[in-house]
């Protein structure tokens, strides 16, 4: 790979995240491709599965990942999304699988999701004493995470 394959990869990724955060996901995706055609990197694939995901294709957003995961086995964004993908079709116990392995990678900058991800599959799962942990944990990894004290409290509130 020549330096100006990598940034022309890096230019494409950057503008299909820019389109994907706009709701262009068609134009998104077509980027995502673009950059994975002059460098595939694991970041690319995770994106890509992650537009794929907003148009509701599921399946293909755990290829994408799959892939990323082959390019790089430590980076955990692919792992998280793989669980979160796997909640939203029901199957909570290869959720948990995948997310317990985002935990465990070595290259992730936010752990909190995964934590938070393994609570909403315990809670799913009826184990709420486990969701309240993960939601706990993910709470003290990022104090302003709205979302895991809003399914903290929501969760603790039904127990009481």
């Amino acid at each position: 790979m020549t330096e100006s394959s990598i940034s022309k990869a890096q230019e494409y990724l950057e503008k299909a995240y820019k389109l994907q955060m706009d709701g262009n996901y068609e134009e998104a995706i077509k980027n995502y491709k673009l950059s994975i055609e002059f460098f595939p990197t694991a970041e690319a694939h995770t994106f890509l599965g992650w537009a794929y995901s907003f148009l509701g294709d599921l399946d293909r957003a755990i290829d994408e990942c799959k892939v990323a995961i082959e390019i790089d086995p430590d980076y955990g964004n692919p792992y998280n999304d793989i669980g979160s993908y796997l909640i939203q079709q029901g199957a909570y116990d290869e959720a948990i699988t995948w997310l317990e392995l985002a935990l465990k990678a070595k290259r992730y900058e936010s752990y909190q999701y995964a934590h938070l991800n393994l609570g909403r599959a315990y809670e799913l799962k009826g184990l709420w004493f486990e969701a309240l942990s993960e939601y706990r944990e993910a709470i003290r990894l990022a104090p302003k995470y709205d979302l895991a004290k809003k399914l903290y409290y929501t969760l603790q509130g039904k127990l009481n």
